[in-house]
């Protein structure tokens, strides 16, 4: 009975990070889930502390790159700090935005986060005076920046979906 409530885990985890996609937190709700179920198993011993700590740290990273890509892309293409944080609610408002009026499945939320921190950055660095094509250098560099920071807590979740179907059926 234990592996067949174990595979429940892994589908539901499985749910749970098609949700990265939307910009929603996903490898959280793995971790809450993998959590869970773990106290509600602790007499069998399904995961260790060692192993909730490790999906939960990892979780922590994925946000941090979610978080902060945009800013850094937009940074690294030379905008200011200002700049930046225009990216980062760029890319809040357009992941929001992208979600709604581009209606095609994961790739609304994901385009509307990119072009969102692009013109987010792009705005701002222009409105303070800087020129067009530094403005876009920006925004191409935010957008960048955004769709890596995207990709990298995806890819995150990827490993701890790994982790924690590994550890749901080791011995």
């Amino acid at each position: 009975m234990l592996y067949l409530w174990s595979t429940i885990l892994i589908v539901l985890n499985g749910f749970w990070l098609v949700w990265d996609i939307f910009g929603l937190p996903g490898n959280w709700l793995i971790v809450v889930s993998t959590c869970l179920f773990a106290w509600w198993r602790w007499d069998q011993s399904v995961f260790s502390i060692y192993t909730l700590i490790a999906v939960a740290a990892l979780a922590v990273v994925g946000e941090l790159f979610e978080f902060f890509g945009g800013m850094h892309g937009a940074k690294r293409a030379g905008a200011s700090w200002p700049g930046s944080i225009a990216a980062l609610a760029g890319a809040i408002t357009g992941a929001i935005l992208g979600t709604f009026l581009i209606p095609i499945l994961f790739l609304g939320t994901l385009l509307g986060a990119c072009i969102g921190a692009g013109l987010g950055a792009c705005a701002l660095e222009f409105s303070r005076g800087k020129k067009m094509e530094q403005s876009v250098r920006y925004a191409v560099g935010a957008g960048l920046g955004e769709f890596l920071g995207i990709t990298g807590k995806f890819a995150l979740g990827i490993v701890i979906w790994f982790v924690v179907a590994i550890a749901a059926f080791w011995p």
